[in-house]
């Protein structure tokens, strides 16, 4: 590990020096003056004065090398479609997307939101955005109007992008009526609603003088040349929310220049893709992993990317290793659960097809169990290297780095710090250091290394107060992720420290998801926990008191009464946010100060010990919980 060692060390005593030498990755349009401006912590600024822009790092500046070489590939099947653009084609269709924007006036550090299906449209925007010095807001899909609603009410953008409809397992999600829905609830709606027509949703209600339609207005701008706006490095590319202990999601707010370079460097370090071949990430656009390695890491890297609609067991579950084998992929990127739902499938489908290019496959999202992980290794005979990392860092805080060394994998552990990370476990009460094989919360010392999070949003105290105060006496970055380091440095994840959970590699706030639970009209008061499950890694699960209890007396009422409540939840979050169970009590665990006890909740839940209950006020609480578990 000595190569490794002295490469993370240099990054972190002379960061300068380094990263200077990694910015020479992009392009230029105007040399920085400064390599970090850390003159404000724990704010920092990269590559301070220079201008370049991430459009042209994905497109422009390939195509006189590689302008005939595929770019994106595209594969849905949910609607049978396949189509490949080469970096040529995508330039085109960024420009005509970008003349149709500035067209209805999306101009430099204006806010575009995007909520979309995985369609190329949708990265047609987001590039089209940023190459007009604009700042994209990416909604997932699966978030209900109210989410929504409150994304468009902290954005504030000019403009919506959309589609009539997104496609899961067959079924149509109707985008349309969950945006026009949000639109009434917000407060500061936006002026234009751009719409891509799919053919899904035919019963389209089009708002006069707001809603617009994509392919028409793409027809008046099909030789349209757009110039690409440089920006400072420090300027925003994006809006990424993310959730917290609050029910407010936060704004994670991205740099051009510093994410740019971080990508570029993490392509030949970490993920060891070469230009010309293809990157397969299954993650979706409106997560930060679809940000970075669907979007813009492979194409800054002059790579093709595949794009993915659908589900990893439709048609069959073969289908992901047929692209690989189709599309020659080199480098995967996916999740341990989607790893874990594979795994339930009948192992023939593992080795229907050649999947001899696979150089690596990465998985990231949640903690990965150590029998996934030799499973799916042995499966394929390649390597399976687990990572860890956040929406706030944008790309990885722990991994291995074969680029600049390879070091055996231990199964279970995400690595080591990266390249640019001073990683420290430190004690949850006293902030100092502990030692090896130590559970501590996994922090990193500012600053932060280029690619990671600029601030919050609009909320620059916000920013500091959520990540750089918890521990007392020093500022340090809190991942809020308990942690050990081994003997050997290796390190492994145990779990959060807050109250967000980890379903599938989303993360969900259990305040949101309470206040949805809360939205029901017989609901006094609720809990809600993440429970470990054996697929998703997590489940958020639900404890209820009832205003009126007489419509739960029977099992059929618990039924119906449990229903409506996901309904309500659906309704405020999607289905991503609904709860594995909603149990109804009559009275929750908390202390005598009016603490609820969601940690003796969640241990239950678990079948584990629920701790000190000394601070308790009314066991009755705790014994309640028990028997809702056991289905008394």
């Amino acid at each position: 590990m000595e190569t490794y060692r002295a490469f993370h060390q240099r990054s972190v005593t002379d960061r300068e020096g380094f990263w200077r030498e990694q910015a020479a990755a992009i392009d230029w349009h105007r040399p920085f003056e400064q390599v970090l401006d850390y003159s404000q912590p724990p704010f920092a600024r990269w590559f301070v004065g220079g201008n370049t822009n991430l459009c042209h790092n994905a497109v422009d500046r390939h195509l006189q090398t590689r302008g005939d070489q595929n770019a994106l590939i595209y594969i849905s099947t949910e609607t049978g479609q396949q189509t490949t653009y080469t970096f040529n084609q995508l330039h085109r269709e960024v420009n005509r997307c970008a003349a149709v924007l500035q067209g209805q006036g999306l101009e430099r550090g204006d806010r575009l939101l995007i909520y979309m299906p995985m369609v190329p449209e949708a990265v047609f925007a987001m590039l089209a955005c940023v190459r007009l010095g604009a700042i994209h807001s990416v909604v997932f899909g699966g978030f209900a109007a109210h989410s929504l609603a409150s994304r468009i009410d902290d954005a504030r953008p000019k403009i919506m992008f959309t589609a009539d409809a997104g496609m899961r397992a067959g079924k149509p999600v109707h985008y349309k009526g969950l945006v026009d829905e949000a639109i009434k609830l917000s407060a500061h709606p936006p002026q234009k609603v751009i719409l891509f027509n799919r053919g899904i949703d035919v019963d389209l209600d089009m708002i006069a003088g707001r809603d617009l339609d994509y392919a028409a207005l793409r027809e008046h701008h099909l030789d349209a040349e757009v110039p690409v706006i440089w920006l400072e490095s420090s300027e925003p590319s994006y809006i990424l929310y993310t959730s917290g202990t609050t029910g407010t999601p936060k704004g994670v707010q991205r740099d051009t220049g510093g994410y740019a370079v971080a990508l570029a460097a993490s392509m030949q370090h970490i993920y060891c893709g070469k230009p010309g071949e293809s990157m397969f990430t299954t993650s979706d656009i409106g997560w930060v992993v679809g940000h970075s390695y669907i979007v813009y890491g492979p194409l800054i890297h002059g790579m093709a990317s595949v794009m993915y609609e659908g589900l990893p067991i439709r048609p069959d579950p073969a289908i992901w290793w047929k692209i690989v084998e189709e599309h020659k992929v080199s480098v995967m990127f996916s999740s341990p659960t989607a790893i874990r739902v594979l795994k339930k499938q009948d192992p023939a489908y593992l080795a229907k097809h050649d999947v001899s290019s696979l150089r690596y496959l990465f998985l990231a999202g949640e903690p990965l169990d150590e029998p996934t992980a030799r499973w799916i290794s042995d499966a394929l005979k390649v390597p399976v290297l687990d990572h860890y990392w956040q929406t706030e860092t944008g790309w990885a805080l722990l991994s291995s780095v074969p680029g600049v060394e390879v070091i055996p994998p231990k199964f279970g552990s995400p690595g080591f710090p990266v390249y640019g990370y001073d990683v420290r476990l430190l004690h949850e009460s006293t902030g100092e250091e502990i030692g090896a094989n130590e559970k501590g919360v996994v922090t990193v010392v500012p600053p932060l290394p280029p690619g990671c999070m600029s601030t919050v949003w609009g909320q620059d105290d916000r920013f500091v107060q959520t990540y750089f105060t918890s521990v007392a006496d020093r500022m340090v970055y809190t991942t809020f992720d308990w942690g050990i380091r081994d003997d050997d440095g290796y390190y492994f994840i145990l779990g959060r420290t807050d109250d967000v959970i980890n379903v599938a590699g989303h993360r969900l706030g259990t305040r949101e998801i309470e206040e949805a639970v809360s939205a029901h009209s017989n609901i006094a008061e609720v809990a809600v926990v993440g429970v470990k499950d054996a697929i998703k890694g997590q489940v958020p699960m639900a404890f209820a008191v009832l205003k009126d209890t007489a419509k739960t007396a029977t099992a059929a009422g618990r039924a119906a009464m449990e229903k409506e409540v996901f309904d309500v939840v659906d309704k405020a979050l999607g289905p991503v946010g609904r709860p594995s169970r909603v149990h109804f009590v009559t009275l929750l665990p908390k202390t005598r100060s009016g603490k609820v006890l969601r940690r003796s909740i969640q241990a239950i839940a678990e079948g584990r010990d629920p701790g000190d209950l000394t601070t308790l006020d009314d066991p009755a609480g705790i014994e309640q919980v028990r028997s809702a578990i056991s289905g008394g």
